[in-house]
């Protein structure tokens, strides 16, 4: 079995759960998991946890991410991007000032109201299940923020604007878009998405599925496989000092180190990643533990 991760490049056309089932298919093995949804048509990074990297995917999924995204203005949506059924059109009557000032504006921590169009539950349904009965629910602003927002490109003769945001979890790149646009007084829906960051995970490492498939018939899956202790590097590296204390630390007892940092990165007299321990007291005890 493969453990780790792999920055996958999800395509257009996929959903996230299309990823894992076709490399559960590709690397013959069942236990796979994503680290965060993508919209079928966004494209980008998808880090997929192998194995015992499993036990991350939800630390992954509350890592700040970077987007870039296309801005259509002069027009609102049911599903607040391209894809959906158009509510309403307007005149664009805005200076580049204008959007600067109003995609600016949404720097820092913001309140969002979720999407009906989005896998968030009300009363144990999903909202896109409930939207695509004819139904919308009242959903409580959420607080998100954005740590960074740049706008690449304003095309003022075709309405759009480009711009690259970096974001905490559960924040929504469409209903940014709709939101820019309600500031502008003229609506705006998002008309693409490319995650291009997930933590330490960047676009240009990506691979497609096709070119994962071609590395794996190469005998080269471990060259694209990130250990788990490289997301981790972070925390110091501390290395058990003789069999005794290798023994302790596989068993998970608390043990006494001569460091004083909260979090380690533990690893055997081998050089073999255990798993993170955390300071209590004088003893360090097992936080997460990733022995195969």
């Amino acid at each position: 079995m493969y453990n780790g991760i792999i920055n996958v490049y999800k395509e257009a056309g996929y959903t996230s759960f299309d990823v894992v089932a076709k490399l559960r298919g590709i690397l013959h093995q069942k236990k796979i998991g994503h680290t965060g949804t993508l919209d079928p048509e966004a494209t980008g990074v998808l880090p997929v946890c192998l194995g015992n990297a499993t036990k991350i995917c939800e630390l992954m999924n509350d890592e700040t991410k970077t987007y870039r995204a296309v801005l259509k203005l002069g027009i609102n949506t049911d599903t607040e991007d391209l894809t959906g059924k158009v509510l309403e059109t307007f005149d664009v009557n805005v200076s580049k000032e204008d959007i600067l000032n109003a995609v600016y504006s949404f720097k820092g921590e913001i309140m969002q109201i979720p999407p009906m169009y989005s896998a968030l539950k009300v009363n144990g349904k999903k909202l896109y299940e409930l939207a695509r009965e004819g139904k919308t629910v009242e959903r409580k602003p959420r607080p998100v923020t954005v740590f960074d927002l740049t706008v690449v490109d304003i095309d003022m003769e075709n309405n759009e604007v480009c711009f690259d945001v970096t974001c905490s979890k559960g924040t929504y790149i469409r209903t940014l878009c709709f939101d820019i646009g309600k500031k502008l007084s003229c609506g705006g829906a998002m008309k693409s998405l490319v995650r291009t960051r997930v933590a330490c995970f960047e676009i240009k490492d990506a691979l497609k599925l096709c070119e994962i498939e071609k590395v794996r018939d190469e005998g080269n899956l471990n060259e694209i496989i990130v250990s788990v202790d490289r997301y981790f590097n972070k925390y110091p590296a501390v290395f058990a000092k003789d069999e005794e204390e290798d023994r302790l630390i596989k068993n998970g007892n608390k043990i006494k180190l001569e460091v004083s940092h909260d979090i380690i990165r533990m690893y055997d007299v081998r050089g073999n990643f255990v798993g993170l321990y955390e300071k209590t007291d004088e003893l360090y005890k097992p936080l997460k533990m990733f022995i195969s």
